[in-house]
């Protein structure tokens, strides 16, 4: 069996594709996944499955439809790679002040050099973003809420966004299940 992390995309946000917590991992199990758990409401869950990624991104995304009635994507990541990409974040040494924040956007596909390239300039200000395969680590410097930064990936999607925070809880419960 390998712990996966199912982190979904705009739900629960500015009141829209709101999901309680309770029903998406009643949703999870009836769907036979085992051990799952949900962190906080935004879309986080942990869960065991013996299934291949393209297969539970699909029954996920599907019962999420039939269940809740909107369409929405599921990006996939397995314990051991989660771990993997916090060893590889190029901020984690990093002390930060106040109003920094390190985040962390996951996409389905590795952004080919073509896409990459073709990214709208932007003013960064002294925020700084690097691409490892299907991440991106972003580090502000200042609010998020401030930063031009934001609008430079909006075409690289299916992606979802989380804060190095939930990312490091989210770790840490996956080492709980091992």
């Amino acid at each position: 069996m390998t712990i996966y992390f199912a982190l979904l995309r705009g739900i629960n946000v500015g009141g829209h594709n709101m999901i309680k917590m309770a029903e998406l991992k009643r949703m999870f199990e009836e769907l036979g996944y085992e051990r799952v758990q949900t962190y906080i409401n935004s879309g986080n869950v942990i869960f065991e499955s013996s299934e291949n990624v393209i297969t539970i991104e699909d029954q996920i995304e599907r019962e999420i439809s039939k269940v809740f009635g909107f369409n929405i994507a599921t990006i996939l990541r397995t314990a051991d790679e989660l771990s993997s990409i916090i060893d590889k974040s190029p901020f984690g040494e990093l002390v930060l002040t106040e109003g920094q924040s390190i985040h962390l956007t996951l996409l389905k596909e590795a952004p080919t050099q073509e896409q990459i390239d073709k990214l709208p300039v932007v003013d960064q200000g002294d925020d700084e973003y690097h691409i490892d395969g299907k991440e991106i680590y972003v580090l502000y410097r200042n609010s998020i809420l401030d930063s031009k930064l934001l609008k430079k990936f909006q075409n690289l999607l299916p992606a979802t966004a989380r804060n190095w925070k939930t990312i490091m809880k989210l770790d840490a419960m996956a080492r709980a299940l091992k």
